[in-house]
């Protein structure tokens, strides 16, 4: 094998780590009792490097790499529910990226200055009732629609087509009422 289908094959199988359910198929197929298979994954410590972290694709496996030096992580990598922990704990974090990375690195708006209390009165009178111009509708044009103060509202990239809509794939499944092919 030459160096670059090696170099290829540990990118590969490097990158596989990302995937916790791969983790598992590795636990329960008790690659982590061989001790070969282990001083394998400390060597894969390299790709940490600067030189060869620039062609990973899924950084997690950097993570769950180094997540695999510990004995007990990989030990709790075999049972269904420590994959499933893991794999929803990815998804969260996939889900939320973005969004709580932009409140660390867009700006905020300075806090408006409030104004300092003014001394009171040493007599207080009431305020004469005084009645309040009816408010005045304001044209129609100048509102903006329901979609743009629906679409202001929303995260960027939460939703695919417009809100409400089905997609094609549920409306095939009402189409065909829920009947179910025969076969033979």
């Amino acid at each position: 094998m030459d160096g670059r289908q090696r170099f290829l094959l540990e990118l590969e199988f490097i990158q596989c780590l990302a995937n916790p359910i791969y983790i598992h198929y590795l636990a329960q197929n008790r690659y982590f009792e061989d001790e070969a298979f282990i001083g394998y994954l400390k060597y894969l410590k390299y790709w940490q490097r600067p030189e060869y972290i620039k062609y990973i694709m899924y950084p997690h496996c950097l993570f769950f790499l180094e997540l695999l030096q510990n004995a007990n992580f990989r030990n709790a990598m075999a049972h269904p529910a420590s994959k499933e922990v893991a794999h929803r704990q990815q998804y969260f974090f996939w889900k939320n990226y973005r969004n709580n990375r932009l409140k660390h690195i867009l700006p905020r708006p300075p806090p408006e200055p409030t104004p300092a209390p003014a001394p009171a009165p040493a007599t207080v009178h009431p305020p004469a009732p005084v009645s309040a111009p009816s408010p005045v509708p304001a044209p129609a044009s100048s509102l903006p629609t329901m979609s743009a103060v629906v679409a202001s509202a929303m995260p960027p990239m939460q939703f695919i087509g417009t809100p409400g809509t089905n997609n094609s794939k549920n409306e095939m499944r009402n189409v065909m009422g829920g009947r179910k092919r025969k076969m033979g």
